[in-house]
């Protein structure tokens, strides 16, 4: 096969939620109204963490920056996917496709760091809430912040270049809303198993460590809120974590399905739903989780948009 015959795709057709028209006008209303939401609840958080002086503390800090990554998680894909709905042709081009894969995986590896990084520093705050002020510095917090950005922007770099220079020939149709591993690499003409078996144990072992890391950070929190004798206290704890395990256990419950232990049973229609919940659905739920569980940030959200605080006396 010569060079002219290989390097024919110069864009890809995502065929996204193909059905009768009143069922894309269902869905683009749906997904559209969760991204409104999305970018409205997270944008408020971080807004109300910028503008209230109390909430300039580390746990704080890290909810602001995944509030602010979860804006940006969502918007590489769903714009497009929207766009996608009445758009006869469904294309994007080549560099365009890469460009969202490179930041759909960079963000969504990003977002397992994070959780890695606020389980932490819920450990610090219930084992060790006495020396949590001398440990979680605002230095620190600056440190691991840019080392889960770094990390994530880093981690699928390599192996998502490759997959870039891999030739495609066509057919260029991708059965799925967005530019994922498993549709590009099959469309391309040449042997992808190496780079593919790279890609997959890269992302298992992201997702695998990440996750153990919390689970272990969350059974020493158990562990210690056990031994807490008041209820006062026990329910002080849940509160404070029940939040982030309710994140973690949607966002990971998702992406190991299709990450770490895919299915090749399960349908093209299966494997878009799956995605749909762990990159459109999560990130809608972190604003709700997180403001209507937390005290603080529900006075500091009313305080900030409402000009006035709420009495503490009606909790």
């Amino acid at each position: 096969m010569n060079n002219s015959q290989i390097s024919t795709v110069t864009q890809f057709a995502l065929l996204g939620f193909p059905g009768p028209w009143k069922i894309r006008i269902i869905f683009f209303s749906m997904i559209l109204l969760v991204y409104i939401l999305t970018l409205t609840g997270n944008m408020a958080i971080i807004c109300a963490v910028r503008w209230d002086h109390r909430l300039h503390t580390p746990m704080y800090m890290l909810l602001a920056n995944f509030s602010f990554l979860e804006i940006w998680y969502v918007t590489c894909t769903v714009p497009k996917m929207l766009v996608n709905f009445f758009s006869k042709t469904k294309t994007i081009s080549f560099s365009g496709c890469f460009t969202q894969f490179y930041f759909f995986f960079s963000l969504g590896t990003t977002e397992c760091f994070f959780l890695c990084v606020m389980a932490y520093d819920r450990y610090l705050a219930i084992c060790h809430p006495l020396h949590y002020p001398s440990i979680m510095t605002d230095q620190l917090c600056g440190i691991l912040v840019s080392l889960c950005w770094l990390i994530g922007f880093l981690g699928h770099s390599i192996s998502i270049f490759f997959i870039s220079q891999l030739p495609f020939c066509g057919p260029n149709i991708i059965d799925h809303f967005l530019c994922d591993v498993d549709p590009l690499m099959a469309l391309s003409c040449a042997p992808t198993h190496t780079i593919g078996h790279v890609f997959h144990s890269l992302s298992s072992l992201f997702i695998i460590l990440t996750m153990v890391y919390i689970l272990g950070s969350y059974t020493l929190v158990l562990r210690t809120v056990l031994q807490v004798p008041s209820s006062a206290g026990w329910q002080k704890a849940f509160s404070t974590c029940g939040s982030h395990l309710v994140v973690v256990s949607l966002f990971y419950g998702t992406i190991m399905v299709m990450y770490v232990s895919p299915t090749p049973g399960n349908s093209v229609a299966m494997h878009k739903i799956i995605t749909l919940i762990y990159s459109v659905v999560t990130p809608v739920l972190n604003p709700l989780i997180y403001s209507l569980r937390n005290k603080d940030m529900k006075y500091a959200l009313h305080h900030v948009f409402c000009g006035r605080e709420l009495s503490r006396a009606h909790e």
